[in-house]
């Protein structure tokens, strides 16, 4: 038989002994009986909050863990950290603090479950920032951990067609271009978003929780199921009890995580047209497990995989189409028999992630969400890592290849979101140009915010394969059309888009990966030498401190280097 107090690793420490009694008698007070100090302490991380409807029902799904875990021999705590609302604070100044929440997440998780003693750790995010923020402090802590995701949104309907938070924002644009009336602009707002769940297309956040299930940190199907569905109570349920069974077995994060299982993530991305933000979140997740991960790898990876789900933005489907058809099990199967995954990984049922494949049947031939590999929707990644005079350490485009492989127009310059967004709402974007924010990265920011308002509304104005965009910033994974993001290094250190002036010629080249100011050398020297770095935007608090400590997108943007 197996030690028991080998369950209790964390846990003993804190109420084992005579000496322990503060701490009993603490905990007696919210609800442990004497039988309960013998067990061991499963931490449910909550990301629940009414900031946003991605996280409003997050708080019965940790309920369902607490029970599982109960159920499976464990002694359950809730606990919470924060969400920030990335479509609610898009476009204001409030984004900046989007990215630096998932920094905050991490550091809290990591220090209630170090603080408190917990022996193993569930983690329930909804929105972008919580599941990077979660799998990051389970890295760290490195106790028996899975993370479940709450799900997505049941998408809106308008006038017989699908809608979601993206439909919002272009309609924005549509509004301003004098396509639709004020009264149609207040319709699609108030039917878009009609519930719990994450925004409904393949964006961030169900980008990255397929990511989380491909790295093997989920249960299978976490990462496609409907906020609102029986299937994710259970789902919960059982992950609470799932982490007791780790427990027993002793299987770990590091045990899990590892340069394979992040190739396996890589993958999966590509072959779903996820967000660009996964490529900034994995390599920040690696960073924390101790794993070398870098642009290079998306590049090679990028190579080999095609995109074969035709989900939003740039395809036709919502999460919900692809929860329908199966969700992601039979995607990974089909990939692993192509021999696109690492079949080996361990995984959080103990099991390979071949063994978890074993029985999976293939996605109905009737269906047209996700492609077979004979017939990709594009052969190679959407991901593309883009270097040259404008991006010494690279940036990352996404290009379907429905915008175009190549773009070269002339430089428009704006200095923050807000301005752009005027621009070209104002009629000052026209056709040709090259849409340039500077001063958005991590560090100019601060926080590095997403640009949805101008992408959504370039394609709301119809101006999506006449003009490109291209940013120190980021993007949301509801932005389509020919961007660039993570420009690197950023503006505000000194980067070449410091240096890019009206009227100066981009060239975006997305066969070569090439992003070039065609400027020349000696010209760019003299504004180089003529450059000054602006003062700080922020010169306390979080948003300084993360200015301070903060990496290059290129490197995760993580500030625990």
């Amino acid at each position: 038989m197996p030690d028991p107090n080998a369950l209790r690793r964390h846990s003993s420490p804190v109420v084992d002994g005579p000496d322990r009694a503060p701490s009993r008698a603490m905990l007696r007070a919210v609800g442990f009986a004497d039988a309960d100090f013998a067990k061991p302490v499963v931490g449910v991380a909550s990301t629940w909050s009414m900031v946003t409807p991605c996280n409003m029902h997050i708080d019965r799904l940790a309920e369902e863990s607490r029970k599982g875990a109960d159920a499976a021999g464990g002694k359950s705590v809730v606990f919470c950290t924060i969400t920030v609302s990335d479509g609610i604070s898009m476009g204001t100044p409030g984004m900046r603090y989007s990215l630096v929440s998932r920094e905050i997440i991490a550091d809290s998780v990591e220090a209630v479950a170090g603080a408190e003693g917990f022996d193993g750790l569930v983690c329930i995010g909804g929105c972008d920032k919580n599941m990077p923020g979660c799998a990051i402090a389970m890295a760290r802590l490195n106790r028996p951990s899975v993370f479940v995701y709450g799900g997505t949104i049941v998408p809106g309907l308008h006038r017989g067609q699908a809608a979601d938070i993206v439909t919002v924002f272009e309609a924005v644009g549509r509004h301003a271009g004098g396509q639709i009336a004020e009264g149609e602009l207040r319709e699609i707002e108030s039917c878009s978003i009609p519930g719990e769940g994450s925004c409904g297309g393949m964006y961030t956040a169900n980008t990255m929780a397929s990511a989380i299930e491909a790295l093997g940190l989920s249960l299978p199907d976490s990462s496609a199921q409907l906020a609102n569905s029986k299937a994710k109570l259970e789902d919960c349920a059982r992950a609470g009890a799932a982490v007791v069974e780790l427990l027993r077995k002793g299987i770990r994060p590091s045990d899990i995580l590892s340069r394979e299982s992040f190739e396996n993530a890589i993958t999966v991305v590509i072959a779903l047209g996820g967000s660009t933000n996964a490529v900034l979140h994995l390599i920040a997740m690696a960073h924390a497990a101790g794993i070398g991960l870098g642009l290079d790898d998306f590049e090679r990876i990028g190579r080999r995989v095609p995109v074969l789900c035709d989900l939003k933005p740039s395809g036709k489907y919502n999460m919900a189409h692809f929860v329908r058809i199966g969700g992601l099990q039979p995607l990974l199967r089909q990939l692993l028999d192509a021999g696109l995954l690492h079949g080996g990984c361990l995984t959080v049922t103990g099991k390979t992630v071949a063994e978890n494949l074993a029985g999976v049947r293939p996605y109905a031939a009737d269906q047209d969400v996700v492609r077979p590999m004979s017939n990709p929707i594009k052969p190679d990644s959407h991901l593309r890592i883009l270097r040259g005079n404008l991006a010494p350490e690279g940036a990352v485009a996404k290009i379907s290849g429905k915008e175009g492989l190549r773009f070269s127009g002339k430089a428009i310059v704006f200095e923050s979101e807000e301005a752009s967004l005027r621009g070209i709402l104002d009629g000052a974007v026209r056709e040709g140009h090259v849409i340039v924010i500077r001063n958005e990265g991590p560090v100019g920011g601060p926080g590095m915010r997403e640009m949805l308002g101008p992408t959504s509304a370039v394609m709301g104005k119809g101006l999506g394969k006449a003009v490109a965009l291209v940013t120190d910033g980021r993007f949301s994974g509801g932005s389509h059309g020919f961007v660039v993001g993570h420009i690197t290094p950023e503006a505000a250190v000194g980067g070449p888009l410091a240096l890019v002036r009206d009227g100066d010629t981009l060239t975006i080249d997305a066969v070569r990966n090439e992003l070039n100011l065609e400027v020349p050398e000696a010209e760019l020297a003299a504004r180089r030498a003529a450059w000054k770095a602006a003062p700080p935007k922020e010169t306390r608090g979080a948003l300084a401190k993360y200015a301070r400590l903060v990496s290059s997108a290129s490197l995760g943007a993580v500030t625990d280097r």
